[in-house]
């Protein structure tokens, strides 16, 4: 048997002290006489929460126990699937050791590549990655996706030949060659902010031109004429690891960069370089979810880029954004005296594509995917 003190009234538990020399007896008995009622307390609400639960109507209670069954199958399922890492820019460097390079630029090794591989099944292919990633988070957001991997053949052969992406468009997007700096305001501002530390860092890059004809980390592009070098950072979403070692504060600076592409295949970071004479023959980019920014380094007379029949000029400095989407060239027809063309080039957003179309195109589209 346990013995249980008995309910003091109100009155006793607020009667004052009576005298000094028992207040260590009076502590003890009020302490006592407050367990004793917050146990009574306690046993009061134990009853009446049962009482309530027997008077519940059975259907209502077998409804109640099927959400919690529900809740904590959901919970257990989505704890047991380890959704995908997704890597900052900054962390691409580790990762594109494992891939391997050849002459400081990064070549897909995976015969599943979207961006590099044009074959029948390519349209089951994104809407089983898009199906993963909806399976894995949700399928908010993903209207516009959805559209774009369901109609794409539709879409791509459709398409007006003076704007025709050869990989993926996604619909409803605003379509323009030319963006206004105010497009990407922030990643605009910091880029030419820092124009001298990446013009720097190229300059220490191209004095090893006079060694030999093609040095470590650069590519020699295909053009009707002339040559057309690039220094890849970041090659279709993967990092060059040699190469970000050569220009570490260029690097840097692509870690702050609010909008560039950093997680898949449509994402690049390079310096472009065209010698005097040089065409690049006329050619459609891959997607219209990014737009392509020029930071011009070098920008001699005699040099133009023409996107969807409109001519630029580059300046020193500057950005310029444009939709390489679009059917666009670029030429430098100025004299061997006056040097390279030289522009740092890097892939930014699209401003009217979504974060969670941001993720999804990410998940989608990730390199080797």
């Amino acid at each position: 048997m346990v013995w249980v003190p008995l309910r003091p009234t109100r009155t006793d538990r607020r009667a004052p002290l009576r005298a000094p020399t028992h207040c260590g007896t009076t502590m003890s008995l009020e302490w006592l006489m407050g367990w004793s009622w917050s146990l009574d307390g306690l046993r009061d609400f134990i009853a009446t929460g049962i009482q309530s639960f027997r008077d519940c109507d059975a259907t209502a209670l077998a409804a109640v126990a099927c959400f919690l069954v529900l809740f904590v199958w959901y919970c257990y399922h989505v704890g047991r699937e380890q959704p995908r890492a997704y890597t900052t820019v900054n962390a691409l460097m580790q990762s594109a050791e494992v891939n391997g390079v050849q002459n400081g630029y990064v070549y897909c090794h995976s015969p599943e590549c979207v961006r590099c591989t044009h074959h029948d099944g390519l349209n089951q292919k994104l809407y089983h990655n898009l199906q993963e990633y909806a399976k894995r988070y949700s399928w908010s957001g993903m209207g516009r996706i959805h559209k774009g991997i369901r109609e794409q053949g539709r879409y791509l052969n459709s398409r007006p030949s003076i704007q025709k992406p050869e990989v993926f468009f996604l619909p409803d997007l605003p379509t323009t060659p030319y963006f206004s700096r105010d497009a990407q305001k922030h990643d605009v501002e910091l880029l030419e902010r820092n124009f001298q530390t990446i013009l720097c860092e190229f300059e220490t890059l191209y004095k090893a031109f006079s060694n030999c004809s093609l040095p470590q980390g650069w590519k020699m592009n295909s053009t009707p004429s002339g040559e057309w070098f690039t220094f890849y950072l970041v090659n279709q979403g993967m990092c060059v690891p040699r190469n970000c070692r050569r220009c570490p504060r260029t690097y840097r600076l692509l870690g702050s960069l609010r909008t560039c592409i950093g997680n898949n295949v449509f994402g690049n970071a390079c310096i472009s370089v065209l010698s005097p004479g040089t065409v690049i023959a006329e050619h459609y980019g891959p997607t219209n979810i990014r737009i392509r920014c020029h930071l011009g380094l070098k920008t001699p007379s005699n040099c133009e880029l023409v996107v969807g029949g409109e001519p630029q000029c580059w300046a020193e400095g500057r950005c310029l954004l444009f939709d390489d989407s679009f059917l666009h060239t670029a030429f430098h027809e100025g004299a061997p005296e006056d040097g390279p063309r030289v522009v740092f080039m890097v892939d930014l957003w699209h401003p009217n594509v979504a974060a969670a179309e941001r993720q999804a195109l990410d998940f989608i589209f990730a390199p080797g995917r």
